[in-house]
């Protein structure tokens, strides 16, 4: 039996399951908020064109408008300052847009602190425990942050300081993009930051770092509980918007049972 063939059946006979790891989008998704004087991207809106009527009896469809990130949604290279003159979200190969996924549970950690910032010796305790991080994979940073993806203000955590949600600190996010052998991080926050990334040096460093070495993200992340430490593969699929930043995305993984 050939290779796509056994993975057929496995698909069928339940042996790997299909994990969805999107938000829904929808006109109440959380966007990320940026301060004046900065812009911001637009949140999800949708016009009916046509439902079962006299503007089009046998059909229903919409027109919507979104910004390239808002939900769960991919970030190509180019999205960054670091990253301007690298691929845009259409050049992405698509053998990029596959692979295995490491998935580190901070949860509790989070719990106790929602500034919680991933280091290099969390990484390498990993490692020590599930081996090293896939070649060509994906990091996913488990949080708990996706019970609060119902809402935007508990998904930003803000208050006079800015907001506090968890992310990777700056050493990290440069082992990460110059050591790390992987594609990209994935989180389940609205931005592959830190809520006070803005004030560290390099401010927003996985966007400065990971997307300057040609790396990706991915945010809004869901049903990350779902996926083992090691053995899922992730698919993430974003539009192949020419000269998009990023895109929204439907993330799947693949886990074996």
């Amino acid at each position: 039996m050939s290779v796509l063939s056994s993975f057929v059946e496995a698909l069928a006979s339940g042996a790997v399951e299909v994990v969805d790891l999107t938000a829904p989008l929808h006109e109440d998704t959380p966007i990320l908020m940026l301060p004046e004087p900065f812009g911001n991207t637009w949140r999800f809106e949708r016009e009916e064109i046509s439902r079962y009527d006299d503007r089009g009896p046998g059909w229903y469809w919409n027109n919507f408008r979104t910004g390239e990130h808002t939900g769960t949604h991919f970030d190509a290279p180019v999205h960054w300052v670091t990253g301007q003159g690298l691929d845009d979200v259409s050049q992405v190969p698509p053998a990029r847009l596959v692979g295995p996924a490491a998935v580190l549970d901070v949860t509790a950690r989070v719990a106790e602190n929602p500034d919680f910032l991933l280091e290099v010796e969390d990484v390498r305790a990993w490692e020590a425990e599930h081996g090293p991080l896939p070649v060509g994979g994906w990091l996913l940073l488990r949080t708990g942050w996706d019970a609060r993806a119902h809402d935007q203000a508990e998904i930003l955590n803000a208050d006079e300081n800015g907001p506090h949600t968890p992310g990777v600190s700056v050493e990290c996010a440069r082992w990460l993009a110059a050591e790390a052998p992987i594609l990209g991080v994935g989180v389940e926050t609205v931005g592959t930051d830190a809520g006070g990334a803005f004030a560290f040096d390099p401010a927003f460093p996985c966007h400065s770092m990971l997307l300057g070495a040609g790396k990706y993200g991915l945010t809004q992340l869901q049903n990350l509980a779902r996926l083992p430490a090691t053995g899922a593969v992730v698919v993430a699929s974003p539009l192949p918007i020419r000269g998009g930043s990023g895109s929204p995305a439907r993330v799947l993984a693949f886990v074996e049972r």
